[in-house]
């Protein structure tokens, strides 16, 4: 077992980590991106009203998080942090920037080739910010305007 030491001042030592790293990425690894809080808001306002959905429908570019079959239109319901939001809760950490950088990057690129491919295949996107859903009312009114549009 690797344990590592951190002082954390002068006079306090804590524990920081007491897994090995290939533990540490196997626990962080089932790290949910499923059914987040911000996702599941969003369906309960949009089941609220009315609309029926699949989640996460793994044979469509992206495994979009709401997918609505009959209008053929999807949405994403992204983290500012994780995929690189231009929002206050989308900054880059200042620890760690040589590997938050470019993950966060590859982030963006991988949802950009998403979106493109959805709507090459003739699908309809939109995206819900983490942030946006902070006015909850003013962001489900966009997604339903988007659905029924």
């Amino acid at each position: 077992m690797l344990l590592l030491l951190v002082r954390t001042s002068r006079y306090h030592c804590r524990m920081a980590d007491r897994v090995t790293p290939e533990r540490r990425s196997f626990i962080m690894s089932k790290v949910g991106q499923k059914n987040t809080a911000p996702e599941m808001a969003l369906r309960r306002a949009l089941h609220a009203r009315g609309f029926r959905y699949r989640l996460h429908r793994r044979d469509l570019p992206g495994a979009p998080d709401l997918v609505f079959p009959s209008r053929q239109k999807v949405v994403f319901v992204h983290g500012c942090f994780w995929h690189g939001h231009d929002c206050r809760w989308g900054r880059a950490p200042k620890s760690r920037g040589e590997y938050w950088l470019p993950k966060i990057e590859a982030n963006r690129v991988r949802d950009n080739l998403a979106l493109t491919k959805l709507s090459d295949m003739g699908w309809q996107t939109f995206v819900v910010w983490q942030c946006e859903l902070r006015d909850p009312e003013a962001a489900i009114q966009r997604v339903v305007a988007f659905l029924n549009d």
